[in-house]
């Protein structure tokens, strides 16, 4: 019976990851991004374990592979390898930048798969719609974090502000994005409108419905008094 340690089950799947490749490079076929890993780690492992000298490693582990060797947008995929070489000596970890030149003649790929390529300018974002700017204070003794997909209305119930203005609203910042309210601290935020079918379900539970609905203003505006919801 062979057991083996989890270090050694990583360096099979590594070898096994690799032969892949070492089969595809054969067969003409450009190497993907796990294929293209496994490949220059195990050579440079391997290396290693013959006590090649680190510098040579190095150098040689920059002339495996190009970008004719592998997928479109996979070299700059890889910007930086990390591999832990066991040496005589002991374990060493290499850094390899780059790993994948650009093959003779050619300045790399142009474009990575999936890549979005924005123009020089600065883009505008919900230009069309009618915004307000609301000053709103942190009443509480640490910072609260608001982000751009949440309804302004529901928010934390120790901002201060004028909730009512707030309905309907979110903050104009693009997706993922938001603004941290700190202690003590008023802060102007620019708020635009929730476009859509403008329905709001979940988050602190004043709405659970259409923004549009005749009285819904009204009842989210109460319910957050009754929840002790500053502003409200």
């Amino acid at each position: 019976m062979m057991n083996l340690t989890p270090t050694e089950m990583d360096r099979l799947v590594i070898f096994n990851a690799a032969q892949m490749a070492r089969r595809n490079r054969l067969l003409g076929i450009r190497l993907s991004h796990p294929e293209a890993v496994a490949y220059i780690t195990d050579e440079v492992m391997t290396a290693a374990r013959r006590n090649l000298p680190y510098a040579e490693i190095r150098d040689m582990a920059g002339r495996l592979l190009t970008t004719d060797d592998v997928e479109p947008g996979v070299a700059q995929m890889i910007p930086m390898l990390y591999v832990e070489l066991m040496f005589a000596e002991g374990t060493k970890v290499m850094a390899l930048f780059e790993p994948i030149q650009p093959a003779e003649g050619t300045a790399g790929d142009a474009f990575v798969p999936g890549e979005i390529i924005a123009g020089g300018d600065d883009i505008a974002m919900f230009t069309e719609l009618p915004a307000v700017t609301l000053d709103v204070v942190n009443t509480r003794d640490r910072d609260i974090q608001v982000r751009s997909h949440t309804h302004f209305f529901e928010v934390n119930r120790a901002l201060l502000f004028d909730r009512a203005v707030a309905w309907g609203m979110k903050i104009d910042r693009p997706a993922g994005l938001g603004v941290r309210f700190e202690p003590g601290v008023t802060k102007s935020v620019r708020l635009v409108p929730i476009t859509g079918d403008r329905i709001v379900r979940g988050q602190a539970g004043l709405v659970n419905g259409s923004l549009d609905a005749p009285g819904a203003r009204d009842a989210a505006l109460k319910l957050a008094q009754s929840r002790g919801y500053l502003g409200a």
